[in-house]
């Protein structure tokens, strides 16, 4: 789908908002609906949009923008409210989960001078973000790629003595060597009794025999992210505990994956998972959602989770990542990430989801 014609989804949905245009500061959604990225960014849509920035991407906008209307300015979002209100707009719809409240005074006081009502407006874009077309789906995989072969080459590498954080680093470098533009989010490696943290941040620890290694990342490639987790043992086989834990895991994102299709609710998938962890007495060592789309962002719409609402449809791009967390032993995760097809979906990352020994 070209830039263009997600401009137009958005401008048909803004008479149903009653406003004539909507200021869209969110950088991803900029991104999405202008094909360009920048880290100073507003979009006006509208029937004729026009995209702000500031002189730093001058010549690439300009480039890579032919076709929409470009205007300079430091204050990007000020610059589209002033430009909105030269295009004759007077209610200029804003998006009130990307804009604090101290932008909105601001934007409130520049719109005053302009003559321009701003009128908050809930989530716009995100909606059409969360079905992925073609284009969008190609970047994925690329990025699942680029995620699993450099997981291939760090977990060669894995001996007893390395540092979480050094392997944590040695991954992000390798994502990049193999074609990513960076790490979609700082990479997860967790050791020992820290794997059970589901949010590890990596540190100074060593890699241990006999402990279990938790490694959850994702390459971003053309601003697209993947994500992926798997657990290993390090030094010699597992004990009964890891194996036990690991195989319920592993049933679990087994059932989760299989439940992905179009129609599903959110809720049943995350429920087609959660009953083989609860089943086996684990219902307080799951204690996060199933899972969440993948996208522009790292964790984009739809939710899966105990709570979720809404279905599936196709071309959504989702993870199921089930895990047991034993606080003071251990955790495992297995993540994978999924694209929604016509009849059910397919997983966009293969790696090998056994409990295998690592150096």
């Amino acid at each position: 789908m070209s830039v263009a014609a997600r401009q137009s989804r958005v401008s048909a949905l803004l008479p149903g908002l009653d406003v004539e245009a909507l200021l869209v500061t969110s950088a991803e959604n900029c991104r999405y609906l202008a094909g360009f990225a920048a880290s100073n960014a507003a979009f006006v849509a509208a029937d004729s949009p026009l995209y702000v920035t500031d002189s730093r991407y001058a010549t690439a906008v300009a480039e890579q923008c032919r076709d929409l209307e470009v205007v300079l300015d430091r204050d990007a979002a000020a610059g589209a409210v002033r430009a909105a209100a030269r295009a004759g707009v007077t209610r200029l719809g804003f998006e009130a989960h990307a804009v604090t409240v101290a932008d909105q005074r601001r934007l409130d006081e520049i719109a005053r001078v302009a003559g321009i009502t701003l009128i908050a407006v809930g989530q716009v874009v995100e909606p059409l973000r969360a079905i992925k077309d073609d284009e969008e789906i190609e970047h994925l995989k690329e990025a699942c790629v680029v995620t699993e072969r450099a997981l291939a080459r760090v977990v060669a590498e894995v001996r007893v003595g390395l540092t979480e954080r050094w392997l944590a680093a040695r991954l992000e470098f390798l994502m990049c060597e193999e074609g990513a533009e960076a790490a979609g989010f700082p990479s997860i490696v967790a050791t020992g009794d820290s794997s059970a943290e589901p949010h590890h941040e990596p540190t100074d620890r060593e890699v241990c025999a006999g402990d279990l290694l938790k490694i959850d990342c994702g390459a971003r490639v053309r601003g697209y992210h993947a994500d992926m987790t798997r657990t290993y043992v390090v030094g010699r086989p597992a004990h009964t505990w890891q194996t036990e834990i690991h195989e319920l895991v592993g049933q679990a994102a087994a059932a989760g994956r299989a439940a992905v299709a179009p129609g599903v609710a959110l809720v049943a998938i995350d429920r087609a998972s959660r009953d083989v962890i609860d089943g086996a007495g684990h219902a307080l060592h799951f204690g996060h959602g199933l899972g969440h789309g993948i996208g522009l962002e790292i964790h984009e719409a739809p939710m899966i989770g105990p709570s979720a609402t809404g279905t599936l449809c196709e071309n959504m791009t989702v993870t199921v990542e089930p895990g047991i967390y034993l606080p003071g032993l251990g955790g495992v995760r297995i993540e994978d990430s999924l694209v929604v097809t016509s009849d059910g979906a397919t997983s966009l990352t293969s790696t090998n989801r056994e409990l295998l020994v690592l150096g």
